[in-house]
């Protein structure tokens, strides 16, 4: 299996594979500033909600090892600057704020010498980027196990290694892990309109693992489900509130609401990272809304006439009632999810 590695900290640098130009070209791009590691975040060099948080904990790195304070408290306030900057940058992945917060946590300790806080930073960073690995190889062999022997299952988005630190992924992790078990399957890939994350990331990384599929624009899918060519939905997400309601790309809610009119299983992967038991709905997850040109334009063309006004959420929220399962490192939850969420955050 081709690895694909999303995020890396090579030689006193974050190295992420610039997301925009892919499939047409690979380009990995170096970052020395956590500015500019933040414009790369803002700017989709890198999404997905896995990825923008073990860049963000590499971005503390980055400030941390960068920095020329030799007093220990101006050292931190260096730290704790930045972490607040990379926290500016999208506002609905969770995984962002909860590894900022481990970063905050470690940099806020007691240390004897600014060196040691610098070395702790750096563990902790890289703890979060082998944590990352991990948890998305262990949720694709679990959720690999709801994926019958010839399933055609349709996601939406990209939720693979290019939405993780690299390697399996989330929701196309479960799909590839299913794929290495001999079954068969086929995948359907929407396009993901208005950024097209499913036509170009997720359809390259299909042809990389050599899984049968086909993309389709979003509003094929509709059709194609009515006529029982989808046997199950996958999806990943970009926060879990409490209760099971899950934002995640802009499309998904629409989705769940055709696979449970048809009555198919819809799925959500997702690390324990992504469980936000702080939020208790979905009505409390903040949504970003993006720039219109993301509407507007297509790699730099302009398709709407000028002075159009444009409405861009980048996401929306699925209830916990259309989700049949949601599969994590941990294993597998089910409603309640106020119940299952907890007991697999808390047994972790």
């Amino acid at each position: 299996m081709p690895t694909i590695r999303t995020v890396q900290w090579k030689s006193g640098e974050v190295v992420l594979i610039d997301q925009r130009v892919l499939p047409g070209k690979e380009i990995y791009r170096k970052y020395k500033t956590v500015e500019s590691l933040a414009k790369a975040i803002e700017t989709m060099v890198v999404r997905g909600a896995p990825a923008i948080g073990v860049a963000a904990a590499f971005g503390v790195r980055l400030a941390a090892e960068r920095s020329k304070a030799k007093d220990i408290e101006k050292l931190r306030k260096d730290i704790l600057s930045a972490a607040g900057r990379l926290a500016e940058t999208r506002p609905t992945a969770v995984n962002l704020f909860w590894a900022l917060d481990r970063m905050r946590k470690t940099a806020s300790s007691d240390f004897a010498t600014a060196k040691n806080l610098v070395k702790a930073v750096a563990a902790q960073a890289q703890a979060i980027y082998e944590e990352d690995l991990s948890a998305s190889r262990a949720l694709s062999e679990h959720g690999a196990n709801l994926i019958r022997q010839g399933a055609r299952v349709l996601t939406h988005c990209n939720a693979g290694a290019l939405a993780t630190a690299g390697d399996y992924g989330t929701a196309l992790g479960v799909l590839k892990a299913a794929h290495l078990q001999g079954k068969s399957i086929t995948v359907y890939a929407d396009e993901t309109r208005p950024f097209l994350q499913g036509a170009r990331l997720t359809a390259w990384e299909l042809r990389k693992e050599n899984i049968p599929a086909y993309l389709i624009t979003d509003s094929m899918a509709g059709h194609l489900i009515s006529r029982g060519d989808i046997d199950a939905i996958v999806v990943g997400a970009d926060r879990i509130a409490a209760n099971g309601d899950a934002a995640n790309k802009i499309g998904t809610y629409t989705l769940s609401v055709l696979a449970k009119e048809h009555g198919i299983p819809f799925y959500i992967a997702a690390p324990l990272s992504t469980v936000d038991l702080n939020t208790p709905t979905g009505k409390e997850i903040p949504i970003e809304e993006r720039h219109e040109g993301e509407v507007t334009h297509v790699h730099g063309k302009r398709l709407a006439p000028k002075g159009m006004r444009v409405r861009n959420p980048a996401f929306d929220v699925t209830p916990a009632a259309n989700i049949a399962a949601i599969v994590t490192e941990a294993g597998i939850a089910r409603a309640p999810y106020t119940e299952s969420l907890r007991k697999l955050k808390e047994g972790k």
